[in-house]
């Protein structure tokens, strides 16, 4: 039914790049085929190049070289006149954007490449763009605003049999359910994800989707254990490919597993570890996520009720300035936690 798993972002040259080569391999290749094309005199090529270049540098955490490395294919495509390449490299900007937390910028730019990707005929760019614009949405936690699209979206990666689309909808739909309550469709979608990842060699779809049943298998079955081996199993796939984004969000949700044992110390520690590699990839909505995981094991195991608080109302406008209401919410919910009247007495929900 489904077609192996591909990476569109690869092109031209490059499209004998696997969605699983590692990132510092692409990042290799494109810089080669960069310098080829423009000794060539070949814009199209350079701009396909570029593309690749951009999104391996964000996926490496390395944010200020690919936010260069997306404007300068976007500028080189328009040179070439090539709308299908604009739409990609508004694509990966978008993206970028939305991994740094400029949310309204990620919406735009991505607003931008969905319509070039229709004007152009490109149907792959046009989706995915579209998917940038659910993920944001969904990030946001204006989930009925973006259900339909997630909906629409999967309809028609199944109906092109495409994989990696098709993993990502059903990820996304997934999420909304298990943020919403529903945890039982949330791991019926989660565990089919996987399994169609799993199929197509989509090793880094199957990563995110192992973290999101290990996630659901916690909070419904506590079950620490299976979880915790679904997240290891994931980051063997994260070290692998060096997917430094997702790798950080396995150990926050690592953390949250933890907390959600009682573990305190250790989740005190896959926070830490987390909170690390967000700062060092400047991801400011995995920091702050983070960083709510930390500050409620610290005040588990005794630190100064009045220093919580502190860090909780920063959290607030934190979440509130970055535009992430389900966070935000959770920064209430710890926040009631916390207070004076029932500190120690109530279990929280972890992040």
């Amino acid at each position: 039914m489904y077609s192996k798993a591909f990476a569109p972002e690869y092109q031209g040259a490059l499209t004998a790049l696997s969605v699983n080569s590692s990132l510092p391999d692409v990042l290799a290749a494109a810089n080669e085929q960069l310098a080829t094309a423009r000794s060539d005199g070949s814009p199209l090529e350079a701009a396909r190049a570029g593309l690749a270049a951009a999104e391996a540098y964000r996926r490496l955490g390395r944010t200020e070289e690919a936010e260069r490395a997306w404007k300068d294919s976007y500028r080189t495509a328009r040179s070439a006149e090539d709308v299908g390449a604009m739409a990609w490299a508004l694509w990966s900007g978008g993206t970028l954007a939305r991994q740094c937390g400029r949310l309204a910028l990620a919406r735009r730019l991505l607003g931008l490449a969905a319509e070039l990707g229709e004007r152009g005929g490109d149907v792959v760019a046009r989706g995915y763009s579209l998917a940038g614009m659910a993920e944001t949405g969904r990030i946001q936690g204006d989930y009925e605003a973006v259900r339909r699209l997630h909906e629409q979206l999967l309809a028609e990666a199944r109906r092109r049999g495409e994989a990696r689309h098709t993993v990502w909808a059903l990820e996304g739909i997934a999420q909304i359910h298990r943020n919403t309550g529903d945890l039982d469709t949330a791991h019926g979608l989660f565990a089919e994800a996987a399994g169609i990842a799993a199929d197509a060699e989509d090793h880094r779809g199957h990563a995110w989707a192992l973290r999101g049943l290990a996630d659901v298998v916690s909070v419904r079955d506590g079950d620490a254990e299976r979880a915790l081996a679904l997240l290891r199993e994931a980051e063997r796939t994260c070290r692998t490919m060096n997917l430094r984004s997702a790798l950080a969000y396995n150990h926050k949700m690592q953390g949250n597993v933890r907390y959600r044992a009682e573990r305190f110390e250790d989740a005190r520690a896959s926070y830490a570890q987390a909170l690390d590699e967000f700062r060092t990839m400047s991801e400011p909505r995995g920091e702050a996520l983070a960083r709510l995981g930390l500050a409620k094991c610290r005040a588990r195991l005794g630190r100064d009720l009045a220093e919580t608080v502190a860090e909780l109302d920063e959290l607030a406008v934190t979440m509130e300035r970055i535009g992430l209401r389900h966070a935000l919410e959770m920064v209430r919910r710890a926040q009631a936690e916390f207070t004076p009247a029932v500190a120690g007495t109530v279990r929280g929900v972890a992040p």
